[in-house]
């Protein structure tokens, strides 16, 4: 199967649930006969824990001395820039509970018969076993996750039982059950420890035949033909009406709402699909067996399916978190939070070429929501107008936290233009321009770095001071220093890009002007595109971050066809990184620049050590290291883009065919891909060529190039050395031919 993927025993670890979410809601669905579990999440639910009540702290009066320090030569002054201030993680991100249907019989391990399976197409999760079966989804329709389950004569207990691992002692529990003409309600309210805010999950239990009554935490039904669940979780203060929040549940039965719910899901799913030619003979194989075979085409194919749809099936009121919008535990690493100087991004990659424009949606939803937050934070640190966004949120605030020696965050200025660019990328993809609310934020960035940007180097040239190259330091100094790559290229990007979507603001000429001013990127003695261009401080090249290849990927500011030679020291750097911790994020980061340097064998490689490093959980989830440690969304969600990249890539005036096709991927077909130039993409190839079909959707005038070992032999319309003129509504037919 392609658009999904199963098993034939039960998930015995929550990371092997399969997994169903709407972008608000989501379920982790075990699939065990016995005690058939369902953990419940929402994107809100964060868990009070001081800080979000913190506020940056106000050093914008030290940072004139900061800066004299730094230009200076003191290579570790910026230790001392908020220093005293206690670390503070955000609220972590926690699962509601676990609705339970549990039967005197069970199955534990693999046995003939039992299958259980989720579909990507609907996001329908189902196990089976000889006259048992459950089906779970989460509604977009409706914001509710519904289960049903039929087995003839059933007898069985059902509750919410909110003791899953690492929930806190000190929980304020309260139950309440009350039976209907038609089966009953149930409902948990969780109250955080030393605050008034919790949550309430509320269950409408429909039970078709048979007897039911109150028992335990919950319900016993006995004699049943099958049962349906259909439950929300709500957080907030006090104590909630219980009656209005079951009167707000859906009535229809199970088919009637999956009817409701399931265009809304195939459309988004369906826009985009790979079809690797190699990968049939093993298609129908469990999710487990393809893992054991990181060479397989068909591991691939799945892969790049389940990350479409896990991605889509985790944004919504917000984009994926760490963890996309799933956890079994309390103790989430990193909070579960948002991390926004890699991992969020990398998540996101492929929304807009994959045709998922709800994650942009979602994205963008995150973004506006803090502007608020941003605006302080560029306040209180720095003294400026404008924005400047944290490395680290839990989506309720956006305000900076995370002080410490070894991650000065609240140093880093680039997070604004980075956390914008998937969003200008969608706008490309879409209308061609970017809104007036994404141009209005565009415009603050702007602000902020007319307003920092104040000192200069002794060649004249602006200076980005302090700056700070996530989440690496100088081998010779300490983090934060001047002029970090990623900020150089950050602040360049920002004034250019709200200049020219800007045009008529007062301060447009200046932008303009103030980036001409920025310093060159500097090129070590190695050869290589140094990760700060500032004289004297020497390279750390083993590290999982690759923040100074930013003007690569995404930015496309150095490209190996309009700048070979930054082009050619981005892949000396490359060449000379390292992989630190073998974290997920950075073998992937790293992929998506080799993509778009045009280097095939290593994209090849770094998709070799994320396959075969054990890095997937039977759920086609991922972990953050290898041996499955540590649940982590960053290798799921971010391997679709690394796919698309080295198989097309666009900008708003050309398109790249094949450029780093992995050894994996000899032929397929890639279907639904959206160009920043306006046009859907179909792509066949092979050895022995490849065909190409170009949906616009608005005229354009593209630059044409392919991969080695491809050429363009022939369009549907002309001149093949040409650029492409395309015309809105008219279709291009593109033929590639061995080079």
């Amino acid at each position: 199967m392609i658009h999904g993927t199963w098993e034939p025993s039960p998930a015995s670890r929550w990371e092997d649930a399969f997994l169903s979410g709407n972008g608000r809601h989501g379920a982790m669905v075990f699939g065990d006969p016995a005690d058939d579990r369902v953990v419940v999440t929402h994107h809100t639910l964060v868990r009070p824990n001081g800080s979000e009540d913190l506020r940056p702290p106000e050093l914008a009066d030290r940072l004139g001395r900061l800066q004299d320090a730094l230009l200076s030569g003191d290579t570790a002054a910026a230790e001392q820039f908020g220093a005293g201030r206690d670390l503070a993680w955000v609220q972590p991100f926690h699962p509601a509970f676990q609705s339970r249907v549990r039967r005197s019989r069970g199955l534990h391990e693999a046995v003939a018969g039992f299958r259980r399976e989720v579909d990507f197409t609907t996001g329908e999760v189902s196990a089976a076993y000889e006259a048992w079966r459950s089906t779970v989804f989460v509604s977009r329709a409706d914001d509710v996750v519904v289960q049903r389950v039929t087995d003839p004569g059933m007898d069985a207990e059902i509750s919410l039982d909110h003791s899953l691992p690492g929930a806190p002692a000190q929980l304020a529990v309260g139950r309440s059950t009350v039976l209907t003409a038609d089966g009953a309600h149930l409902a948990l309210r969780v109250g955080y420890p030393g605050s008034d805010l919790g949550y309430t999950g509320v269950t409408r239990v429909r039970v078709d035949g048979g007897q039911v009554s109150v028992a335990g935490d919950g319900v016993r039904i006995e004699g049943a033909r099958g049962v349906t669940l259909t439950t929300r979780v709500v957080r907030g203060a006090g104590r909630p009406d219980l009656p209005e929040l079951w009167a707000a549940l859906p009535q229809e039965e199970y088919a009637a709402l999956l009817d409701r719910h399931r265009p809304l899901h195939r459309t988004a799913y369906g826009r985009a699909s790979l079809t690797l030619r190699d990968a049939a003979p093993e298609r129908d194989l469990p999710g487990s067996e393809l893992l054991r075979g990181p060479k397989s085409p068909a591991l691939l194919e799945r892969l790049f399916a389940a990350g479409r749809y896990h991605l889509l099936s985790s944004s919504g009121m917000l984009p994926p978190r760490l963890t996309g919008l799933w956890t079994g535990d309390w103790d989430t690493a990193w909070s579960g939070a948002f991390t926004t100087n890699a991992n969020l991004n990398l998540q996101v990659s492929s929304a807009a070429a994959a045709a998922l424009p709800e994650v942009s949606q979602a994205h963008g939803s995150l973004v506006q929501g803090q502007l608020e937050d941003w605006r302080d934070n560029a306040r209180a640190i720095f003294g400026a107008r404008g924005v400047v966004a944290p490395s680290h949120t839990d989506g309720m605030s956006g305000h900076t936290k995370h002080f410490q020696r070894a991650y000065p965050l609240h140093l880093w200025t680039a997070g604004a233009d980075w956390l914008l660019q998937p969003l200008l990328e969608h706008a490309e993809v879409s209308t061609g321009a970017p809104d007036a609310a994404l141009t209005a934020v565009l415009v603050e960035t702007a602000l902020f770095y007319e307003d920092f940007l104040t000192r200069e180097d002794p060649d004249g040239n602006v200076a980005v001071v302090p700056s700070y190259s996530p989440e690496n330091r100088p081998a010779n100094a300490s983090w934060g220093t001047v002029n970090a790559t990623m900020d150089i290229a950050a602040a360049r990007h920002a004034l250019t890009v709200a200049a020219a979507h800007a045009p008529g603001h007062p301060s447009a000429d200046h932008w303009r002007a103030l980036a001409a001013r920025l310093p060159a990127y500097l090129v070590n003695e190695d050869g290589a595109l140094a990760e700060w261009a500032w004289p004297g401080l020497l390279e750390t090249y083993d590290h999982r971050h690759l923040s100074h290849l930013y003007p690569v990927w995404p930015l496309d500011e150095i490209n190996p066809y309009d700048t070979p030679e930054p082009a050619r020291a981005a892949h000396r750097a490359l060449e000379l990184r390292g992989s630190e911790n073998d974290s997920a994020h950075g073998y992937l980061h790293h992929a998506l620049v080799a993509a778009r340097l045009r280097d095939p064998a290593r994209v090849s490689a770094a998709l070799d050590a994320v396959l075969g490093g054990d890095f997937f959980h039977d759920s086609l989830m991922s972990a953050h290291y290898p041996s499955r440690n540590v649940y982590n969304a960053d290798a799921a969600h971010a391997l679709p883009a690394v796919v698309i990249e080295s198989l097309v890539q666009s900008a708003p005036g050309r398109l790249v065919l094949l450029p780093a096709v992995p050894e994996s991927c000899p032929a397929g077909e890639l279907r639904g891909v959206l160009t920043r130039f306006g046009a859907q993409l179909d792509l066949r190839w092979s050895q022995d060529g490849a065909t190409a079909v170009l949906r616009p959707t608005r005229d354009a005038r593209v630059d044409l190039r392919t991969g080695e070992g491809f050429a363009l032999t022939e369009t549907s319309a002309g001149n093949p050395s040409a650029p492409l003129e395309l015309t809105a509504g008219v279709d291009r037919v593109l033929t590639l031919g061995p080079r």
